[in-house]
């Protein structure tokens, strides 16, 4: 098969080629908590609260971090409401919307195939296993 050739001479991007900026959108993309905090706002707006308490697992730290690189990124819409104490909302902007589509098939695709790739996993380490018995 033949390599995609360097489209930046048509305008294009080619995120195989090492200086090409999409590799930083790849690169941001390619977090769990990005995908995951993605997903967990496509059904709508979510408060700080809700979104911690749907991401298992995640600190305080990492979702305020996840929230402010993905509002950076024009995916996120952060909204302040003047009340005691503030309240502050987050949901997906129309860029976020149509990212949220290939997360959601992505995560869907992690569930559906974890056992193969748990089945690949163990059957490869039992090999490397054997591999280092002597013979």
């Amino acid at each position: 098969m033949d390599t995609i050739p360097d489209l930046r001479s048509y305008g294009g991007a080619d995120a195989y080629l090492r200086n090409c900026n999409s590799r930083a959108v790849l690169d941001f993309l390619s977090s769990k908590w990005v995908c995951l905090t993605v997903g967990a706002l496509r059904p709508g707006t979510k408060r700080f609260g809700e979104l911690r308490r749907r991401l298992d697992g995640i600190t305080q730290k990492m979702l305020t971090r996840t929230l402010r690189d993905l509002e950076r990124n024009g995916l996120v819409h952060r909204a302040v409401y003047p009340s005691v104490p503030p309240r502050v909302e987050y949901s997906l902007t129309e860029l976020g919307q149509n990212l949220a589509s290939l997360m959601d098939a992505i995560r869907a695709w992690s569930e559906t195939h974890m056992t193969d790739i748990q089945a690949a996993q163990a059957s490869y380490d039992e090999r490397a296993a054997q591999e280092l018995k002597p013979v």
